[in-house]
């Protein structure tokens, strides 16, 4: 078992934070704003891949829930591998191989697909960390694949020039496995710091409570401290995203502190960073809110980030994975990018390290689409509305669960290299188009257009510019998003 000098290791934190710009207090992080080259993000990969994925069953909580009593996954353990206090969560890590593990593989595929950055999870709520770490023996490099996970993905993602990020669950980690406890199992017994069942107390009744639930104690938030540290030193990421259990009271002097160094860091590296957020964990402009399973309903001045998976009902690996379809994600990443955001699509690979089918097609139509409209999402901005149509995005958190019902009315606006772009959600069955906003003397727009390109199809369309609207007709192939350029004089 690895041990450290928390004293030791608390105070070269104290040190860095010191001598850097930002102090860890609110008003000196107010001085933060998020990076130019964070405004060009529009689609990163999001990556659960760990212990939980050997299982392949229930979901990423699997680790939880297999200890929760009549739960289906309590069942499903005992019925496929026995009693708890014989074969406990612990025992899955051996099984844990990526035996096909291929960093380069894994980025270019991602970069194919058309992403401009990527976040693996460092560690999730059960523990094991997914890199090289001198704070626990529980890690991939030194059990189950015995490689550093996090550190390959890095390398390969700066060889292939995608922006590396990482992510944090660990917070939660502190009650995730606290039912463990209430029966035989393996974890009533006594546990130290570093050991992967430290320290599993009874978990909050309230998940969302900001405090007086579930009090996490200072040694706990200072060992999430050295390891998110760590994490920025050894790693170096451009951008670190936490889950929603940052947002306890108690935590917040250890959030200033993590903020304050990982600027800092920054700044003494040249660089420019971004932290992602959820609720309202972190006062606004001091960081970048991120949206889970969910949109905005409106264009907004900040930046945003929502993250969704392309399941369903998991963000990992399972066999019993619901995939969600290409042309309704990239009718999401539309919407975003119309609104200021940037979408980050979470991909769970198998125990074994390859990809399911389900997932590799996902992607592979991604890229095939967005390499036809590059340019109007890449290299395009909000425009000054995001668009207009009958299907009404809800906004908020968890609204992911069915397909939004966009029709060929629905249509995403952007602007960029002196041209308009219109994106139809759908593609009509007569290929004909009204865009009301664009009518010729509402006031929204009162341009000449010299010409209309069908970039999904890569042809001229004919349009009529009228005082009811831009009329254009096209007709196009598949059920994908169709994109029009509009050259202006």
């Amino acid at each position: 078992m690895k041990n450290y000098n928390m004293d030791e290791k608390l105070a070269a934190i104290d040190a860095v934070i010191k001598k850097g710009p930002y102090s860890d207090n609110w008003d000196s992080l107010a001085n933060y704003s998020s990076p130019k080259w964070y405004d060009k993000m529009r689609f990163g990969i999001f990556i659960h891949f760990g212990v939980f994925s050997v299982p392949a069953y229930d979901n990423e909580w699997y680790s939880r829930n297999m200890y929760v009593k009549d739960s289906v996954a309590y069942k499903h353990h005992v019925e496929t591998y026995g009693k708890h206090s014989e074969f406990g969560y612990k025992d899955f890590i051996p099984m844990f191989k990526a035996e096909n593990f291929d960093a380069n593989k894994w980025i270019s595929t991602f970069k194919n697909a058309g992403a401009q950055y990527v976040i693996p999870v460092a560690e999730h709520h059960d523990g094991f960390q997914m890199y090289e770490t001198e704070l626990s023996s529980y890690n991939a490099a030194d059990m189950g694949p015995c490689k550093n996970i996090l550190g390959e993905l890095k390398e390969n993602c700066e060889k292939e020039g995608l922006v590396f990020g990482t992510s944090s669950h660990r917070i939660e980690h502190f009650w995730f496995q606290g039912v463990g406890r209430e029966f035989e199992s393996d974890i009533t017994g006594q546990f130290q710091r570093g050991d992967l069942y430290w320290p599993s107390v009874p978990g909050p009744k309230d998940f969302n409570a900001i405090e007086n639930s579930c009090t996490m104690t200072d040694e706990y938030m200072q060992d999430w401290l050295v390891r998110t540290c760590e994490i920025i030193d050894k790693y170096d990421p451009n951008v670190l995203y936490f889950d929603w259990w940052i947002h306890k009271v108690e935590l917040r002097p250890y959030l200033k502190k993590m903020l304050a160094y990982y600027y800092n860091r920054a700044a003494e590296r040249g660089k420019e960073v971004v932290v992602n957020y959820k609720h309202d964990t972190i006062p606004f402009g001091i960081a970048v809110p991120d949206i889970e399973r969910g949109q905005l309903s409106a264009q907004k001045p900040f930046r945003w980030q929502s993250d969704t998976a392309m399941a369903f009902n998991s963000w990992c690996y399972t066999t019993g994975n619901t995939y969600k379809q290409a042309k309704d994600i990239l009718c999401d990443l539309l919407d975003i990018a119309s609104k200021n955001g940037t979408l980050l699509l979470n991909i769970g690979p198998k125990a074994d390290g390859t990809f399911s089918e389900e997932e590799t097609k996902i992607l592979e139509d991604m890229g095939k689409w967005l390499s036809k409209n590059h340019e109007a999402v890449f290299d395009a901005k909000p425009y000054k509305k995001f668009g207009e149509g009958p299907t009404a995005v809800v906004e908020g958190q968890f609204q992911d669960g069915t397909a939004k019902a966009f029709s060929s009315e629905d249509f995403r606006f952007m602007a960029g290299n002196g041209c308009l772009y219109i994106a139809a959600m759908r593609p009509s069955a007569n290929g004909e188009y009204t865009v009301k906003s664009f009518a010729a003397k509402d006031g929204f727009y009162m341009g000449k257009i010299l010409d209309v390109h069908c970039l999904s199809e890569n042809k001229k369309a004919e349009y009529k510019h009228t005082a009811d609207a831009l009329h254009i007709s096209c007709t196009t192939n598949g059920d994908m998003p169709v994109v029009f350029k509009l050259t202006i004089a």
